[in-house]
């Protein structure tokens, strides 16, 4: 009876968040789906049923395939970025040093950070204007002879241009990888790699044979994580670019197309395209772990 009891206070408890989930989460979803199948533009809905027409278009649409390329470039040196400064925060940080508690909430400060207020710093730091106007981080190569270090920033013509946005991203979410590395590395016996120095290994090539080898599900969920993020990137570009077509993405293709231009059928599309994006980099991560968590 009290077994009883306890199933049916959890059921109940958890109900209603199932069912918001349910309704806000899958219920949109579903709607979003229809609508892109549609041909709805303008403030009237219109239901009228084109199947794939609103896909089709987008990829035949040149800003849409700007877009594609600037979410990869983004995609790729965000992560590597993460990963590389991450690891050898970690690195760093796992030789016990002293003060390592400061040295870990000064990494991990800027990822308490928005994005949007990140973008909007970062912003001010990396202007564009040159000679009499200089300013932010160019005035300082500036008043250090550096003048050929001086850039455009995201302002740079593309696509390189696109390549200065990482920078703030990888400010931000390095030190977070650094914990996911430095909690990983903490989880590695001791006794591990004092029996492979007992053995005459050097400290290189215990990080090389043990520790990095023991790493790689810890690097799987960084790439799955920070790959995520970087596939629905918006707040951070906008703040950087103010919808620059130049540093476009199809978060904020999807905004203009939605809210400024009322074609809610494409928008929607786009929105069903960015979905699926991060479904098929973060479904397979989730399957392997159910998979493994069975077998256990």
């Amino acid at each position: 009876m009290m077994f009883e009891n306890e199933t049916l206070l959890s059921i109940s408890l958890l109900f209603p968040s199932v069912v918001a989930v349910a309704i806000f989460v899958y219920g949109f979803i579903g709607w979003s789906i229809r609508v892109s199948l549609s041909k709805w533009k303008g403030l009237t809905p219109d239901f009228t049923w084109v199947g794939l027409a609103q896909y089709q278009e987008l990829f035949k649409d040149p800003r849409f395939l700007i877009d594609v390329r600037n979410t990869v470039m983004f995609t790729v040196l965000f992560i590597a970025g993460c990963l590389i400064i991450g690891l050898t925060l970690a690195i760093l940080l796992d030789q016990k040093l002293k003060g390592e508690s400061i040295f870990r909430s000064i990494f991990l400060f800027p990822m308490s950070i928005s994005f949007i207020a990140s973008g909007v710093v970062w912003g001010w730091l990396m202007n564009p204007a040159t000679g009499s106007r200089t300013a932010g981080i160019n005035l300082i190569f500036k008043s250090l002879g550096l003048n050929s270090l001086i850039s455009l920033w995201h302002s740079t013509p593309q696509p390189w241009g696109m390549a200065f946005t990482v920078i703030p991203a990888v400010w931000m979410l390095s030190g977070y990888t650094m914990a996911l590395y430095l909690g990983g590395m903490r989880a590695i016996s001791d006794d591990l790699r004092e029996a492979a120095r007992v053995d005459g290994a050097s400290e290189f090539e215990i990080y090389r044979y043990i520790v990095f080898p023991m790493l790689q599900p810890v690097t799987l969920s960084a790439v799955i994580i920070l790959g995520h993020m970087s596939l629905k990137i918006f707040d951070l570009i906008v703040a950087l670019g103010n919808k620059d077509i130049r540093l476009d993405v199809p978060g904020i293709y999807m905004w203009v197309t939605t809210f400024d231009g009322t074609n809610y059928a494409q928008g929607a599309a786009i929105g069903v395209l960015m979905l699926i994006s991060v479904a098929i980099l973060v479904i397979p991560y989730l399957v392997q772990n159910i998979r493994t968590e069975t077998e256990l």
